[in-house]
Order: structure tokens, then sequence, then C-alpha cells
């Protein structure tokens, strides 16, 4: 199996245009007007369009509110943070290291945009904890990735497969990362998500809510741009396109799936206002959302619809309004179709 070698930054001898996105040629130079894979334009675009910071989110309600909380609330708040965070950091590292063995300057821009972003949302993380509670409670949260066992358990196999490309850079491993970087982008956040659009559904900790908003909006499109990108390689490598790794790629998910349902109902027991088994199935079609997006057939049948509707209102579906829940009314909502690439959430 070849290894990817780390690109050079500038070699004027290949093409401007690259002839493939991994172990092919390019200059370096990058006209987005004459590149390989032109909607990859769109997507830079599209990832582009939401920037935001985390300091742009008044918290203010939020520092009086969380005391409030129940304290299954209070428990549930600091270890989906800790969660969060603990994806958020690697997902800043996975996307410049896939930068820095893509041939295509494209993609690599692409993934530049997407690691500057997932920094902030580990960013936003610290200033959500620094905002509500003290520093030993903020610390406690990020420490849970590497000390809560079932938080562990859950990230086993994204750990392996990130190492594994990080130590052995192949075709074969790149596209695994991919394909975890999907999950992580379209499936892992989603009961988490959950939790804190339903605190804002009960007028709890909305600058929280909000700015997970703007995390929700941006991993969708991370996910999107990730999917294609993946595709595309695959498409170039067609002796990748096996039924081995097709299959390897549904275990994954139905492995996936069975560690999130387990951690939703590790975090989210005693939560009012979220069913366990309505979030099962809201994790389910997730999954099925994210298997389409890859170019795969529906695992779960039974989940090709939203069952938590409800969650549509708190995500910014792609447009450039950004608005604290329950403070202004001009908020804007796009209904998303296959045509762009989504579905509703």
């Amino acid at each position: 199996m070849e290894t990817l070698t780390r690109v050079k930054v500038l070699n004027p001898a290949n093409p401007n245009k690259a002839t493939a996105i991994f172990g092919g040629e390019a200059s370096g130079i990058l006209n987005w007007n004459d590149i390989a894979h032109p909607h990859f334009y769109t997507l830079r675009q599209r990832i582009r369009a939401l920037f935001w910071t985390a300091n742009e989110v008044d918290m203010t309600q939020d520092v009086k509110q969380f005391s409030s909380l129940t304290k299954e609330e209070q428990s549930a708040f600091l270890k989906i943070i800790g969660l969060l965070a603990t994806l958020d950091g690697p997902q800043t590292v996975i996307a410049m290291k896939i930068a820095d063995f893509t041939t295509d300057p494209s993609v690599k821009s692409i993934l530049a945009t997407i690691a500057d972003q997932e920094s902030e949302h580990n960013h936003s993380y610290a200033y959500v904890l620094s905002s509500v509670t003290n520093l030993d409670k903020q610390m406690e949260a990020f420490e849970m990735g590497r000390t809560d066992e079932v938080l562990m358990k859950r990230n086993e196999r994204i750990v392996d497969v990130y190492n594994e490309f990080a130590e052995n850079p192949t075709i074969e491993t790149v596209l695994k990362a991919m394909v975890y970087t999907t999950l992580l982008e379209g499936l892992f956040f989603y009961s988490g998500f959950a939790f804190f659009y339903n605190l804002a559904r009960h007028q709890k900790m909305v600058g929280t809510s909000t700015m997970i908003s703007y995390i929700n909006r941006d991993e969708l499109q991370h996910g999107k741009a990730i999917s294609d990108i993946f595709r595309a390689a695959l498409a170039e490598n067609p002796e990748y396109n096996t039924d081995e790794f097709t299959e390897w790629i549904y275990d994954q998910f139905r492995h996936s799936v069975e560690q999130e349902v387990i951690w939703s109902r590790y975090v989210l027991a005693g939560i009012d206002g979220l069913e366990l088994e309505e979030m099962e199935g809201y994790i389910k079609y997730r999954a099925n959302k994210m298997l389409r997006m890859l170019g795969l057939s529906e695992i779960y049948p039974e989940f090709t619809d939203n069952p938590m509707k409800w969650i549509r209102a708190y995500v910014d579906n792609f447009d450039d309004t950004k608005t604290d829940f329950f403070e202004q009314t001009s908020r804007q909502y796009v209904k998303t179709s296959d045509l762009n690439g989504f579905d509703d959430l």
C-alpha cells in the first residue's frame, strides 16, 4: 500500500489544476477558475459565509440561569460541553493533517477554512463554561475526554482511525479518516445539540443554545464538504470502492449509532422534555442522512423521517441571519432540499 507524502508548498513544474485529490500532481498555485472539481468553489463559499466568533453571543442571561438549572441539567450541560470539546479539538487537527497530504489546492483551502471554524468551536466551549461556572468545573469538563469511561469507550474507534491516518497516511487511511469526519460532523454531536435546543424551548440558557445553533450550522456544511471530497477521492481511486470497504463503512455507522445511543441514555437520563426512545430514532435518522451523503444506502429504513421535528426551529438553515432565540423576531428559515445537498434536519 503506497504511503502518501506531504505535498510541497510550491512545485512550478506541475500544472495548476490538480491531477488528483491525493497522490496527484499540482503546482500549488490555486486558481478558483481552473480547478478539477468546480463545485468545490461553492462548498468553500458556503462555509465562509457562516463566519462568526464566540464573543458575539450574549451570555448575560445564561450566567444568571445556570445555577437555577436542575442537578441533572447542570450535570448534562457540563458533560456535553466536555464531549463537544473532546471532538472538536481533534477536528481542527485532522483537517490540517488531511490538508498536508492533498494534492488539490482547492481542497487545501476548504480544509483550512474548516480547521479555522473547528478551532472557534473549541474556543466557544471554553467561552460558555467561563461564563457560567467556576474554574474547577471548567477544568473538569475538559478532562472528561480522557477520564469519563463512557465517553472514552464511545470515542475508541475515532481515536484508532484518526491516529492510524496520522501514523500511516495512505489512500485507504485518509478515506477512513474522512468517513469518521463525516460521522463527527453529522452524527456524534447531535444528542448534545438536542439537549441545548431542549433547554432553549423551555427558555433556558438561550445564549448557549444560540452558540450551538451556529456550531450546528457549520458542522452541517463541513459534513457536506467532507463527504463530497470523500466521494470525489473514491471515484479517483476505484480500486478502494469495494464491497469490503463499503461493509466497513456500514459497520462503523452501526457501531457509532450504538455508542451514540448509549451516550445519550447516559447523559440525558432525567432531562425533562427529551424522550430517550425519540432520541434514538433521531440518531438513526441522522445516520441515514450521512450515509446518503456518502453515496450509500440507508440502514435504518424505519427512520427516514425526522422523529424530532421540533428541533428544526433551533438551527439557522444556511442563511446569514444570526439572532438570539426569543429576543428578535426577524429570523429567516430556509428549507433545504436534495438540490443543494441537504434535506430537513
